[in-house]
């Protein structure tokens, strides 16, 4: 049996299956529960994710008790007599649900990007920053941290920047009118290495005493700083961004056979990949500005992601944001909580997720 596309040449049902999600009985059989179960998995995470948020909200260096957390929250939607303390209302509005919401947009977007990539890349070991925004956007908020005081003016030069940076690997990896995924991932190396050169060259430059702290603390990754108009500019764009890529997560798996099968099957490998190239981009960028630089959620989410419901961008996209969003929150209470002063995100993220990754290599099966 094959499948007949445009151009006459035939596709082996095998590889039609693995295109369009299906399965043949063996398949089934040895898949293990949660890629029976994909919607429960989902549905189990989501419930994960809030009992995390909910922990967050009570926890931090002013405790919140559970009922109090709920009164409060309730209260803005319905009247209900204030028997909490002001200090107990601005910790669980002002301050813990503006950095849930980020923890929650930056996990998920950077987890499902990193997804994304590494079905386009058509490997494992990539993440969101492969391409270099990362670095570009760090170098744009460095610019933006020597040369003024603004958060704003930060936060703008490190999403140009970001998105800047992407581009020029874009428009190095082109041969005739194709992009290579080889001259793609080499592009991005070459650009987010000289990112890098520059930002060292910002800080070598840099005051000691004040900007240089600056810019180091900012590129260590922190939540610290989100306030409601940041979540209100930035949350919009990465929102979109992710549904973007949930939308178009079937094509994913079509591009993962390779550009001639997907071509065969009439899917423009071209402008897919623009897609995709361009809404992790800016959700990788968006999140930069946001939260800094945050490493190992784009690489290792997806992975734990495939150990629950397999390698199929149809749940594996969905599990990833769910996953992606609650880890980060995790890990931002812990940040805010576990030392006298706030520890990075970036640190504990690197801390955390190498062990993690390396467990997770060492009992799974190469082929994924």
């Amino acid at each position: 049996m094959s499948l007949k596309p445009a151009d006459g040449r035939g596709v082996h049902a095998g590889e039609g299956a693995r295109a369009t999600g299906t399965a043949t009985p063996k398949q089934v059989q040895s898949r293990s529960w949660g890629e029976q179960h994909p919607g429960t998995v989902q549905v189990l995470l989501l419930g994960v994710l809030g009992i995390v948020a909910f922990i967050a909200l009570m926890a931090g260096r002013y405790m919140v008790p559970p009922d109090t957390v709920i009164a409060v929250v309730l209260s803005s939607v319905f009247p209900i007599e204030e028997t909490w303390t002001p200090t107990a209302a601005s910790a669980v509005v002002n301050v813990r649900i503006p950095r849930i919401i980020a923890g929650l947009l930056v996990g998920a977007g950077l987890a499902v990007s990193g997804a994304s990539f590494q079905g386009m890349f058509r490997n494992p070991l990539v993440s969101s920053q492969i391409l270099g925004v990362a670095a570009g956007a760090g170098f744009g908020a460095a610019i933006g941290i020597l040369i003024s005081d603004s958060l704003v003016l930060v936060q703008v030069l490190s999403f140009v920047f970001g998105l800047l940076a992407v581009g020029a690997a874009y428009g190095l990896s082109r041969v005739r009118s194709t992009t290579p995924i080889l001259m793609l991932v080499l592009s991005g190396i070459v650009i987010a290495s000289l990112f890098s050169a520059l930002t060292s060259m910002v800080k070598y430059v840099a005051d000691p005493m004040n900007k240089m702290p600056a810019i180091v603390f900012w590129l260590l990754g922190s939540l610290n700083h989100v306030s409601a108009p940041d979540l209100m500019v930035l949350g919009p764009i990465i929102a979109v961004s992710i549904a973007g890529l949930l939308v178009v997560r079937w094509r994913i798996n079509v591009l993962t056979m390779g550009d001639e099968e997907a071509r065969a099957l009439g899917v423009n490998t071209e402008h897919l990949k623009l897609v995709i190239i361009l809404l992790s981009t800016v959700i990788t960028a968006a999140a930069v500005c946001m939260s800094g630089i945050i490493g190992w959620i784009g690489l290792v989410i997806p992975h734990m992601g495939r150990m629950l419901v397999g390698p199929d961008n149809r749940y594996l996209l969905p599990v990833s944001v769910l996953l992606g969003g609650a880890f980060l929150i995790a890990v931002d209470t812990v940040a805010r909580t576990a030392a006298p002063s706030e520890i990075p995100i970036g640190i504990l993220t690197a801390i955390i997720g190498a062990p993690i990754f390396a467990v997770l290599l060492r009992r799974n099966n190469p082929g994924w």
